[in-house]
């Protein structure tokens, strides 16, 4: 079971991994992880994350079907916001359930590394004294993080 949502509206973590284990008692592990937006110090006002409909939500169950391939995983949530999001506001979640927590955790880092990398997703800041920041640009380290996966 995977439930994949690009969404501008704000989500609640604890009910979307509540709904991995309702009713159920075969699960072992669930594990999350939800990311937010910082503010870079003070400096940021928002980040604007823009993505292509379809594609986005195409790629995001494209690399679900590799983790559910890879790991014996039972539920898989992937919630990637798009919009204005404020410091301190949830961007995106990953929760993952299975037998064992280590298959969970590994794909829930798996998906992570992959929205941090490869999801057609972009980021423009916008800060506090009204001008742009500019895009994003992806981080060495992320690219490094998602080295593992291809070895």
């Amino acid at each position: 079971m995977a439930t994949i949502r690009v969404q501008a509206e704000d989500f609640d973590p604890a009910a979307e991994a509540a709904a991995l284990t309702d009713g159920r008692t075969d699960v072992g592990a669930v594990v999350t992880f939800t990311g937010l937006c910082r503010d870079e110090g003070g400096v940021l006002e928002t980040l604007e994350l823009e993505h292509y409909p379809g594609m986005a939500e195409g790629e995001l169950a494209r690399i679900v079907k590799e983790a559910e391939a890879r790991w014996p995983v039972q539920g898989v949530v992937v919630i990637h916001r798009y919009g204005k999001i404020a410091p301190g506001e949830r961007i995106v979640m990953v929760a993952v359930s299975a037998w064992h927590r280590s298959e969970a955790f590994c794909a829930a880092e798996f998906l992570m590394d992959f929205l941090k990398t490869q999801a057609p997703f972009w980021k423009r800041q916008n800060l506090a004294d009204g001008k742009s920041g500019g895009w994003v640009e992806g981080k060495e380290a992320d690219d490094k993080a998602a080295e593992k996966w291809t070895r």
